[in-house]
């Protein structure tokens, strides 16, 4: 294999341009530095070969890159503004401060609004109370406890407002009202024990004094006499209407008297409906609150929903007065810096007057568009260089989070926004315009070739002596000394294709090598040095 470093510069010689091309090339070099000596080189030997060079399968780093720009924004931002006018009361915070998420921004005046809020509580109590009431007008219930005396309803019954349905009686204790002698109740006393005889039965029962009557009423005989009413505990014999005598210290009374229940509850209703359900049965104990019967009707139902609809409105009257005092006291919409503060405590402000703005800076994201030949390429996790002339001599690293498929078509031509999210960027600020570099793939020290040296159909010309050889393909016309063989390709860069199958490090590929500007630059100040030594022939 020969040593095509070595043979540059006795082609150089052989060729007659002698020190001025060594000059040039030197001065090349110098200017564009090793990739022009690559491409310098490969134009020498290109010239002494027919445009071909023989290189040695090696070992190269490919690296596929997109590249694109755009410029570095918070990952959010929020303009702070109100609905409200007024004056500001408040404003505790400055620019530069960094504030959480529904901290207090500022207060504002908002007397008028409070006032408001009272009468609008005042009111929805009153329709809270009218509903309970609607709601509750189709039960009637015990008024008292005791038992149900009479039931004069049964289901499918309509019952009037006020009619009276049933009546309750608390037997429990009753009450004996009977005269005595004035001369004698005047020394009585509320709590006095007393004997209370049962009429038939002479049945005698203890009870006390409960009230004493401070009027004489005229008796028989020329004589006066005091209403005295005496309680009694019933031991459940005894019912309300039985006739019985009293005896207070030794003194009987002038008189019987006809016991009385303690209760004596009328059961109706408020409203008018008809009778659904009947809860308790005629002569059953109930308490006091207890569930006797339900009404309906539409009657009922159409009151029941007037009060539902009139205690809404009040509470929808409520709530938007809350939320107008709550819109006084603006508090900040998200967690970040405060980088614009236009508002002071004191001013006095109209609605939608711009307050502050807050930049969330916990991290930064720049948005690209890439053309549609390309967004395949682009996927969620991908390592990203960034750079900004602003920042000079320091790159940040960055990640795909989002790739768009919203797509925005110009000129023909559709483009995708890929999102890149950069969480350390100390030195570069929001706004700065900056390069990204997106990382498609990246490998390090794998069997490659230059571009240039695949043809059509995924051939690559190498010596006829190369192990590779043997797979040679018909069909194709070879320079002699040479065979095209087939091979898988990998990913590739700018500069170097993997070889994926098909090559090996032993095998010696043949190609024209893509010089780009900087090689025909030279090949051209070697041509015109040629002309010149030839007399104008190239």
């Amino acid at each position: 294999m020969k040593n095509k470093s070595n043979g540059l510069w006795a082609r150089i010689k052989k060729f007659g341009i002698g020190k001025i091309i060594a000059l040039a090339v030197v001065a090349s070099l110098v200017v564009f530095g090793v990739r022009t000596y690559r491409a310098a080189k490969a134009a020498m030997e290109a010239l002494t070969q027919g445009g071909y060079i023989e290189e040695q399968m090696g070992l190269h780093d490919i690296k596929k890159t997109l590249t694109g720009s755009g410029s570095a924004q918070p990952a959010n931002s929020y303009t702070v503004t109100t609905l409200m006018s007024g004056e500001v009361l408040t404003a505790d915070f400055e620019e530069g401060d960094v504030v959480a998420k529904d901290d207090v921004l500022y207060t504002m005046d908002s007397s008028d609004v409070s006032g408001s809020l009272e009468r609008s509580q005042i009111s929805l109590n009153q329709y809270q109370r009218s509903y309970n009431d609607a709601q509750n007008s189709k039960y009637v219930k015990a008024s008292a406890s005791g038992q149900i005396i009479s039931l004069d309803v049964k289901v499918g019954d309509y019952v009037n407002p006020r009619q009276t349905i049933g009546v309750i009686r608390d037997s429990s204790t009753l009450t004996l009202k009977v005269p005595f002698p004035a001369e004698n109740a005047k020394d009585f006393y509320i709590g006095q024990l007393a004997t209370v005889t049962m009429d038939g039965s002479f049945e005698q029962i203890a009870g006390s004094i409960s009230t004493i009557s401070e009027t004489d009423l005229p008796g028989t005989g020329n004589t006066t006499t005091r209403s005295i009413s005496i309680e009694i505990n019933n031991p459940g014999a005894l019912s309300a209407g039985q006739f019985a005598s009293a005896n207070v210290g030794g003194v009987d009374s002038s008189a019987a008297g006809q016991l009385t229940a303690k209760t004596d509850r009328y059961l109706s209703s408020d409203v008018g409906g008809d009778v659904i359900s009947i809860s308790v049965n005629e002569g059953a104990w109930v308490a006091d609150g207890q569930l006797i019967l339900t009404l309906g009707g539409s009657g009922i139902d159409k009151q029941i929903q007037a009060a539902s609809e009139a205690l809404r409105n009040a509470q929808l009257s409520m709530q938007s007065t809350r939320d107008q005092l709550d819109n006084y006291t603006i508090k900040s919409p998200i967690s970040g810096t405060i980088v614009d503060k236009q508002v002071k405590a004191g001013d006095t402000i109209s609605g939608g007057k711009l307050l502050c703005t807050i930049y969330d800076l916990s991290y930064l994201e720049v948005t690209l568009q890439v053309d549609e030949l390309d967004i395949s390429d682009i996927k969620v996790g991908q390592t990203v260089e960034v750079t900004a002339e602003a920042v000079p001599g320091k790159s940040f690293s960055g990640q795909v989070t989002k790739v768009s498929i919203a797509g925005s078509t110009i000129s023909g031509t559709t483009a995708y926004p890929v999102t890149i999210r950069i969480d350390e960027f100390e030195g570069l600020l929001p706004g700065m315009n900056v390069d990204a570099e997106i990382q498609i793939a990246a490998l390090s020290q794998v069997l490659a070739v230059p571009n240039e040296a695949v043809s059509r159909g995924n051939v690559v010309l190498v010596t006829a002596d190369s192990p590779a050889a043997k797979n040679a393909v018909e069909g194709y016309v070879a320079p002699e000394g040479y065979v095209f063989v087939p091979v898988e390709l990998g990913i590739s860069d700018d500069d170097y294709v993997e070889i994926v199958s098909g090559l090996s490090r032993e095998d010696v590929i043949y190609y024209i090598p893509d010089t780009g500007g900087d090689g025909n630059f030279l090949l051209q100040m070697m041509n015109m040095r040629m002309q010149q030594v030839n007399g104008g022939r190239p």
